[in-house]
């Protein structure tokens, strides 16, 4: 069987650097806000380019301590709109949501899977205080455009980077191209910990401190609190992972590139839609989504074939039960987009022997 996505595999390939953090920690007898979690976020922050980052205990977190943080400080308040691709994770609009903010979705261009300039211009009104850009299966999705949108109407400008960490918009990266981002280090992430965790960054020093502030229970000090916040701590375990993990991600994206290259130059079948072609540092290729109108047939193909493959995501967020609010609303092309995606397996351990077996399965699929 070719898995999805090898976390051991991936994990092992770390090692032993990763058991000596873990002892390392474990020595310390410190676990949470120390030494290693400061170390990971300024060298996170170097990364990508920012002033400031703030862990965080998971990526959705950080997305909605972002929202909380502009609430707090009187930028936006409840009721007031984001604009927010339909075509994305759940999370991404829950994080609007759950801040008593109104999520105002926007559909995709069918070949990018990610928002126009122009979209968003169609749903502007007066009530709108912020666009959200999603990065989606790690493909960078920022425009000039959307940035000169933002910047005349005064908008906040939010990146959802949970799949595109170490993805490039030019000469910057992903993360530092807006008023703040949010990122998941799960472990199926390119830059995966060894459980949930995630972070801001920022260049907004009011922003980063009333994130960090909200994620510890909203208090500056101990004992004292200014807010009503929650507890999402990165702790110092995953922080010393992911300080072992981050100096490789950019050659561990450049395999994934070469991997999805692979496919590109090799899938040829005409039922398969391949993924839409942009500039190289622009993808880290955290998804490798095809689209086929008999996705269900092709995936029980691979799979009796011993090729394990994902659907990212088979249901769009308007048509969720959770939003039944928004189920009578229409996306013709979101809805589309999540019937025939297919994720193939793709990572930076995987083999070529693997890359030409998915690749032959996929041609040999009856016509």
């Amino acid at each position: 069987m070719i898995k999805f996505l090898d976390i051991q595999k991936i994990t092992d390939s770390f090692q032993p650097e990763i058991g000596k953090a873990v002892d390392r920690v474990l020595a310390s007898g410190f676990f949470v806000r120390g030494e290693e979690v400061r170390k990971f976020e300024e060298a996170f922050s170097t990364f990508t380019g920012t002033r400031y980052c703030v862990g965080t205990g998971n990526g959705f977190d950080a997305l909605r301590l972002i929202f909380r943080g502009w609430i707090i400080s009187g930028v936006m308040k409840e009721g007031d709109e984001v604009i927010v691709p339909a075509n994305t994770y759940i999370a991404s609009i829950l994080a609007i949501s759950e801040n008593r903010l109104a999520p105002v979705l926007v559909e995709p261009d069918a070949g990018s899977f990610t928002v126009s300039a122009d979209r968003i211009r169609e749903k502007l009104t007066a009530r709108t205080r912020a666009i959200m850009v999603v990065h989606l299966y790690g493909r960078n999705a920022m425009q000039d455009e959307i940035r000169e949108i933002a910047g005349a109407r005064d908008l906040k400008l939010v990146e959802d980077n949970a799949q595109a960490t170490g993805c490039f918009y030019g000469r910057r990266r992903t993360g530092s191209l807006g008023d703040a981002a949010a990122h998941s280090f799960f472990p199926t992430k390119n830059l995966g910990a060894l459980g949930d965790a995630g972070a801001i960054t920022t260049n907004d020093a009011g922003l980063a401190e009333t994130v960090r502030t909200l994620g510890n229970y909203g208090s500056h000090n101990k004992g004292l609190n200014a807010w009503q916040g929650v507890n999402s701590r990165l702790d110092e375990l995953q922080a010393a992972v992911l300080s072992v993990k981050l100096p490789r991600l950019d050659a561990d994206n450049a395999r994934r590139r070469k991997a999805a290259q692979f496919y590109v130059d090799h899938i040829v079948h005409p039922g398969i839609i391949l993924p839409q072609r942009c500039s190289t540092d622009e993808h880290v290729w955290h998804l490798f989504v095809i689209r086929c109108s008999r996705r269900d047939e092709l995936r029980e193909y691979l799979r009796q074939q011993g090729i394990e493959t994902l659907v990212h995501y088979p249901v769009p967020p308007h048509k969720q039960q959770a939003y039944s609010d928004l189920n009578h609303l229409a996306f013709p092309v979101t809805e589309q987009i999540h019937r025939e995606v297919l994720s193939l397996p793709l990572s930076p351990v995987m083999e070529d022997g693997e890359l030409r077996k998915v690749v032959d399965a996929v041609n040999g699929w009856r016509k």
